[in-house]
Formats: C-alpha cells, sequence, structure tokens
C-alpha cells in the first residue's frame, strides 16, 4: 500500500503544480497570485473545520498565536511561487521550490542541529546531495542569463506562454525556496513544544486567514471578478495539494517502506516537468535539462536521508 500512496502523493503534488500554473499564469490577470492564496486558503479551511470539529484536533488561540511565525513563512513562500509562475516555465521553477529541503540540510550543518545519528559516510552523502541542488539551481540561473533570445524565441515557438529573459523570474522561485526552507527549520524548532496536528490546523487557519484579506483587497477593494472558468484550476490545484498531503502522511506511517517512499515522493518535480512538457508545450534546452537533472539527483538524494 505504501507504494501506492507514494505514487499518489508524487502524481497529486505534481498535479498541484500543473493547475497552480495554469490558474496564475494569465498575463491580464494581475490579481492571479492573490486569487491562487484564496483558493488555498479555503481548501485548507475547510480541512481545518473537519479536523477540528469531526477529528478533534485541539486548537487554541495561544497554538495559532505560537505558530504564527512559521505559518506567515510558509504562506509568504506560496505567495511567492504563485507569482513566479507567471513569469517561468514550470519546467524550471519546480525543481527550485523543490530545493527547499537542501537549504534546511544547510542551516542543520551550520546550527549543528543536523541528527546526529547522521555520521560518517552518510554525512557525506547528505553534503552531497545538498552540492548537487546548489550546483543545479546555480547552473539553471547561469543557462538562463546567458541563453542567446533568438535560440530562447526558437525553443518556445511551440509552447502556451513565451517567456522573456529576466532575473527577476527567476528570484522568485528561489524566495520560495528561501522562505519555504526558513519555515521548516522553523518548523522543526516550534514542534518542540507543540502537538503536530494542533500546529498544522493553526497553520490552515492562518492561511483561512491570509485568504479572507485576499479576497477582500482582489473583490471587495479592487472590484475584480471571479470568473469560474478561470478560478476552477486554481482550486483543483488547490484540492490537489491537500489530497498529496493525506497520502504523504500516510506513506510515510509505513517506517518499514519509508526509506523508499521518502525518495519517490521527493521526485514529484520531475512529473510536473514531464507535465510541463505534455500539457504546457514547454521546451528548455539541453544545458536546462542536465542543470535540472543535477538538482531531482540531489533532492532524491536528500529524500533518502530524510528515510
Amino acid at each position: 500500500m505504501w507504494f501506492w500512496l507514494s505514487l499518489i502523493a508524487l502524481l497529486c503534488w505534481s498535479g498541484s503544480d500543473l493547475f497552480s500554473k495554469i490558474g496564475c499564469q494569465s498575463e491580464t490577470d494581475k490579481y492571479s497570485h492573490l486569487k491562487m492564496v484564496t483558493a488555498v486558503g479555503v481548501v485548507m479551511g475547510l480541512h481545518a473545520a473537519y479536523e477540528i470539529f469531526i477529528g478533534g484536533t485541539q486548537v487554541t488561540w495561544e497554538i495559532i498565536w505560537t505558530y504564527l511565525p512559521v505559518s506567515l513563512l510558509y504562506i509568504s513562500s506560496m505567495a511567492m511561487g504563485y507569482i513566479g509562475l507567471r513569469y517561468i516555465e514550470l519546467s524550471i521553477s519546480s525543481p527550485i521550490c523543490n530545493s527547499s529541503g537542501a537549504l534546511v540540510a544547510v542551516l542543520c550543518l551550520i546550527t549543528g542541529t543536523l541528527d546526529e545519528s547522521i555520521t560518517g559516510a552518510m554525512r557525506w552523502m547528505v553534503i552531497g546531495a545538498v552540492a548537487l541542488v546548489c550546483i543545479g539551481v546555480v547552473g539553471l540561473g547561469i543557462v538562463e542569463s546567458r541563453e542567446d533570445d533568438e535560440l530562447r524565441k526558437k525553443r518556445q515557438e511551440c509552447s502556451n506562454y513565451k517567456y522573456a529573459k529576466s532575473w527577476l523570474a527567476l528570484c522568485l522561485p528561489v524566495a520560495y525556496c528561501l522562505l519555504d526552507a526558513a519555515g521548516t527549520f522553523a518548523d522543526s524548532l516550534v514542534l518542540r513544544t507543540l502537538n503536530e496536528d494542533s500546529a498544522n490546523c493553526a497553520y490552515e487557519l492562518t492561511f483561512l486567514a491570509a485568504a479572507v484579506i485576499c479576497f477582500i483587497y482582489v473583490v471587495i477593494i479592487k472590484k475584480d471578478k471571479l470568473v469560474f472558468k478561470a478560478e476552477a484550476p486554481k482550486y483543483a490545484g488547490a484540492l490537489f495539494e491537500t489530497a498529496g498531503q493525506f497520502a504523504y502522511i500516510f506513506a510515510l506511517s509505513d517506517t518499514a517502506h519509508v526509506a523508499i517512499s521518502a525518495p519517490i515522493i521527493s521526485a514529484y518535480c520531475v512529473a510536473s516537468v514531464v507535465w510541463s512538457r505534455i500539457f504546457l508545450k514547454e521546451k528548455l534546452s539541453l544545458k536546462h535539462y542536465l542543470m535540472i537533472a543535477l538538482v531531482v539527483a540531489g533532492i532524491v538524494i536528500l529524500g533518502v536521508y530524510d528515510g
């Protein structure tokens, strides 16, 4: 069962990437990222309500305030990721965003909080994986910046959308990566004093509050309309994100196979690259794919370490 749950998590999270990209890539909708935050917040709010009223999870204002800094880091990172989806190929964005685990490992190494059981060859494997991810991400930036404009235009001829060369476009998924890594690191510290289920509900309720604020700003203050056809992919992405989280938790609960399931799930960005090629008609250069391969290899190795 663990294998199928791992595949479901991989497919759901890569599906969330795809639908989030479709929902945020409109060139005419300047509030698409805020609408995406609203969609995710609504779905998370419904899940929190289920956990509290049916699952019996305890949530207090004290828990919400204690976990608030972590929640804000996660929400900010996702918002940055949604903005970035408007300006860069999903094939590039997803591997960079999914590299946050490498930064967490770096933070743990710097602060001396890396699991003490990780020693010898295993420690060097973690360092090597982090190096692969860092080289791949930096390499993607170099390839993007040095690519000839005519070559870029030629490879994007069949794509649904055209993207100009821009450091800002690359900085947005990097910002996601940094904020998500900071959130994960802070999470590991705060969860020493909080119940994980309560903390997760606190996060989802905070996301719901962010959704309400975004809705008020976009619909009431800016008087921008919500069109079902345009909003449907956003809610599909939010549902896939939540379903993936469910599958992820249950897959890793099978501790006998976690060393295999973790790297399978962590490689979901590979599926995101495949979906972007099939459905969005994105086509990258060989150098792009080589750098992405380095990132994915590092992520999978870290997934083995996580297991």
